[in-house]
């Protein structure tokens, strides 16, 4: 039997459905949790807004209803949902995907406790009246395909993946980020208890997975591919009114090119998301890697028209750091705190990114550009991309070792990523260790080459 998410998902973000009970029915509390209030429902659950006092943050909490219906098949089917995301407390911790705090599995409600995405859905970009600029649809498919490929390396397949699955951040009205959220349909291939196959939502779904059969992360690939197409296109790749019909579609039927369906989509563009949608899992791309990569190289490769987003976006930001010496050992979710917390600046040629004398507050790494140092006039060293300036500063334990002993000019226009104390503090503690790691590297072959120098001026010079 397929699974018709649309009566059970419900997205962190969504508003109020349409006949939701009114305000005053609201519970005060749900466990230890205040109720703020209703932010969706659907037959076999219902989510709410609500205020975590212990830790003072909101929290939205998905409860399943009581079974009213009597029809043991129906409790059964809501337990193993809720069992799904419960078994995944703590366990996912990457910028774009929805944390799932708690499991509170309560005999006549079990709940769970999950991060609140202050946003929307989605859903509403895929109409054709409010479609997305196409390179923030590159983007949000970016994200999406790097935060699938970490859930996969959890051992986990999400198998719905669908726009009112995917949560977005507005910040002033603008798309900031993405979430993926609701695993109520997740298969995870660690599991020794038994799961329920052929579930997920029909328009997004692969044809391996509409037969039931063996997964990878190759059936999520076409379910983000058919997201994409959506948000390009205004419609699905495939649909129909009749059930067999869209699924004859699925398993025959090639989808429409989307050039022909929007203005602007490039053969590259379509290339990629035709790709992503091929009926054969072996003629996709191999991995969730590769799919992002195709994705970024549209922006890179200027495929994609750039129209309101005209600064660095966060997947340029992405890739330039994994091509930087410092953050090689980083791991993807390191790196996405690094895009999202770092200050990154350009200073042109001349710009003094340290005086002699000055306190040291800060650190740059150089992404691109170069800069020169000097001491008291003598240039002593030449730095490029990958390289860290200011640490020794930075890291020094008292006020007098602060003080920079050299100048640091840019002598190439320059990009930076820096931080302060105050916005390190702010990233996780294994980011933190990376940073370490990184500096006693830097430290290494600085002792080597000053060493190196003493013991061969010479051949140094």
């Amino acid at each position: 039997m397929l699974h018709v998410p649309s009566r059970r998902s419900l997205p962190m973000s969504t508003p109020p459905a349409t006949g939701a009970a009114p305000a005053t029915d609201l519970p005060t509390h749900i466990g230890k949790y205040r109720v703020l209030k209703r932010l969706g429902e659907g037959a076999t659950a219902e989510v709410f807004l609500c205020h975590d006092a212990f830790l003072d943050r909101e929290v939205a909490i998905k409860r399943v209803r009581p079974n009213t219906t009597g029809d043991p098949m129906d409790e059964r089917y809501s337990e193993r949902f809720f069992a799904a995301e419960a078994a995944l407390v703590g366990q996912l911790n990457h910028p774009n995907v929805v944390q799932i705090f708690d499991a509170v599995a309560d005999p006549l409600s079990p709940y769970l406790v999950m991060e609140y995405v202050a946003g929307s859905t989605l859903r509403p970009f895929c109409r054709a009246d409010q479609l997305l600029a196409l390179e923030l649809v590159v983007e949000i498919g970016f994200k999406c395909a790097m935060a699938l490929g970490y859930v996969y390396r959890q051992g986990l397949i999400h198998r719905d993946v669908k726009p009112a699955n995917l949560l977005v951040v507005l910040n002033n009205g603008q798309i900031t980020d993405v979430k993926i959220s609701d695993f109520g349909s997740v298969l995870n291939m660690a599991s020794d208890v038994t799961q329920i196959y052929r579930v997920g939502s029909l328009a997004y779904m692969s044809p391996e997975q509409l037969d039931g059969g063996v997964l990878d992360c190759r059936a999520d690939m076409y379910s983000l591919g058919a997201v994409l197409y959506h948000l390009i296109a205004g419609r699905p790749p495939f649909d129909a009114q009749v059930q067999s019909a869209m699924m004859h579609q699925i398993y025959n039927v090639a989808p429409g090119p989307l050039g022909a369906l929007r203005t602007g989509v490039s053969p590259g563009l379509d290339a990629v998301i035709q790709r992503a949608l091929a009926k054969n899992p072996t003629d996709r791309y191999a991995n969730w890697g590769e799919f992002a990569q195709a994705l970024s190289a549209l922006i890179t490769n200027q495929q994609v028209p750039r129209g309101q987003l005209q600064g660095v976006l966060d997947s340029e930001r992405f890739n330039l750091l994994r091509s930087l010496d410092f953050f090689v050992r980083f791991g993807d979710v390191e790196l996405w705190e690094v895009v999202h917390r770092a200050k990154w600046q350009r200073f042109h040629f001349g710009h003094a990114l340290y005086r002699k004398g000055e306190e040291g507050n800060s650190f740059h790494i150089i992404a691109q550009g170069d800069v020169e140092v000097f001491r008291d006039g003598k240039k002593v060293a030449q730095l490029g991309a990958g390289s860290s300036v200011g640490e020794m500063a930075y890291l020094a334990p008292s006020s007098d070792l602060k003080r920079h002993s050299t100048d640091v000019i840019v002598t190439e226009p320059a990009t930076t990523i820096s931080f302060t104390p105050e916005t390190l503090v702010q990233v996780s503690p294994g980011c933190r260790h990376h940073f370490d790691e990184a500096f006693i590297r830097v430290l290494v072959r600085r002792l080597h080459a000053a060493h190196e120098a003493l013991a061969h001026p010479r051949r140094i010079l």
